[in-house]
């Protein structure tokens, strides 16, 4: 839920989750349908399905109890290398590397002297942050998560604390004195975009108790390729589903 959404707007929803479904196999129980509904406006609701996909496959095929390891997580729909070290580490007291877009910024600044653009972990990211790690395993899920903490609120993007960091005197992106590094992409603009139009097809779909006519989609873009684009993909997507010739809905 935290990916790409501030903890701010998360928070809710996932006590409303956890209540409503305490353990994987509760959430397997119910549909595809019920969990898009219960994700809401959080946003790039695929994630929902993969959810539930993954909530499925930990009923079948691990017993309803979640992996402990790396591997096994990986083989998890929808679970990259982040979600399955931040799953080892934090819930299972792994030594793993967890490398997220704030680890990856002290990394680059201290380790390295550069700042850099906002990009996925790499395998290189995940080697340099194993050698920093403690020994011990619960130690060193604690140091993930403190460095987590520091780059979220004092190594920030736009405005870091040098003065309050407790790394600054060997920082070398400071010591170099702290270069501009390349430009970071632009942010996409959200009215009039396909997301916009995805997100309102989905807003449709969810309040609707029946399938929806696919020509009341009319209202959510007056550009009649955008619409059909923007519903092929949710179709595709396995987000929608094509009920009949003209009625869609919730897969369920």
């Amino acid at each position: 839920m935290l990916q790409q959404t501030p903890v701010m707007r998360v928070l809710p929803v996932f006590g409303d989750w956890l209540r409503r479904w305490p353990a994987p196999a509760d959430l397997a129980a119910d549909s595809p349908a019920v969990a898009i509904r219960a994700w809401g406006r959080l946003g790039y609701p695929r994630r929902a399905v993969r959810l539930h996909a993954a909530a499925t496959a930990i009923t079948v095929e691990h017993d309803g109890v979640v992996p402990d390891s790396v591997d096994t997580l990986l083989g998890l729909p929808g679970i990259g290398e982040y979600t399955a070290r931040a799953v080892a580490a934090f819930a299972f007291g792994a030594r793993t590397p967890v490398v997220d877009t704030n680890v990856r910024r002290v990394l680059s600044r201290v380790m390295r002297g550069r700042d850099e653009p906002r990009e996925p972990a790499t395998s290189a990211d995940r080697a340099e942050m194993t050698a920093l790690l403690p020994v011990e395993p619960a130690r060193a899920a604690r140091f993930s998560a403190a460095v987590m903490e520091l780059g979220a609120l004092i190594c920030s993007a736009r405005s870091p604390a040098c003065g309050r960091c407790p790394l600054a005197e060997g920082c070398r992106w400071r010591l170099a004195g702290s270069p501009v590094g390349r430009p970071r992409r632009a942010v996409q603009t959200w009215p009039g975009t396909d997301r916009q139009v995805r997100g309102r097809i989905m807003a449709a779909l969810r309040t609707s108790p029946v399938p929806v006519p696919e020509i009341s989609f009319v209202e959510v873009s007056v550009d009649a390729e955008q619409r059909r684009r923007c519903l092929a993909s949710l179709l595709a997507d396995g987000l929608a589903v094509r009920v009949d010739p003209i009625h869609i809905a919730l897969p369920d």
